[in-house]
């Protein structure tokens, strides 16, 4: 669906307008999505990509510095995330030695086995949205978006 039918508007000042518009709500469209499929989960798509972050780290645990650097969403508040998902025992934390400030995040074996449940829900599903363009096309829009943000 063009972006002028999604969003019922005619036309568009230029081009770069319309681009901002399309990436803001293809975007938006795609985080409905997620959240969608993480529902059965009963975790946010920002818990979910900590999930994911920590399920790549395995098995060293990681600060919650790293985490933060690490996630899609610059803005998320990483340390009360963190306190849901350990609510819900899916991370762990443990204490430094060295340092009692310092504290790692660790995924527990629930942690694990919902990140890796999920994953396979997301990114089968994901990838059905993706039907109507190619992997060539695909390859095409990640060189743009990368080239736009540089």
């Amino acid at each position: 669906m063009r972006i002028e039918d999604a969003i019922k508007q005619k036309s568009f000042e230029n081009e770069f307008l319309k681009l901002n518009i399309n990436l803001l709500f293809t975007s938006s469209w795609l985080f409905n999505h997620l959240k969608h499929f993480l529902d059965p989960f009963k975790i946010s798509w920002q818990q979910f990509n900590i999930l994911r972050i920590l399920k790549g780290s395995q098995p060293k645990p990681l600060s919650l510095k790293v985490i933060s650097d690490r996630m899609i969403d610059k803005t998320s508040n990483t340390s009360r995330l963190i306190d849901k998902l350990l609510k819900k025992g899916m991370v762990d934390r443990i204490p430094c030695p060295e340092d009692r400030r310092k504290v790692d995040i660790r995924l527990t074996e629930k942690g694990f086995d919902i990140v890796v449940a999920s994953s396979k829900i997301v990114e089968s599903k994901m990838q059905m949205l993706y039907t109507n363009i190619s992997v060539e096309e695909a390859g095409i829009v990640n060189d743009l978006l990368d080239k736009l943000r540089n």
